[in-house]
């Protein structure tokens, strides 16, 4: 799952929080922007919407194989 972030500026950690706050709860990419920028962290809302549409995929069938 680490190859999927490979040419990507910010960790693993960050993009998958971001893409995980945008599917997770009813926040925007603009407030998700906004809630990363308190803490320091300055990505603009249309890089975590291509985030989400890129990764957003990927984590859904990785949680279904979870479930069983």
């Amino acid at each position: 799952m680490d190859t999927w972030y490979r040419g990507h500026r910010l960790p693993a950690e960050i993009i998958s929080h971001a893409v995980w706050l945008c599917h997770r709860s009813t926040v925007s990419s603009r407030d998700v922007e906004e809630l990363l920028a308190q803490r320091g962290i300055i990505v603009s809302y249309e890089a975590i919407r291509l985030w989400s549409l890129k990764f957003g995929p990927g984590y859904a069938r990785s949680i279904r194989r979870k479930q069983g």
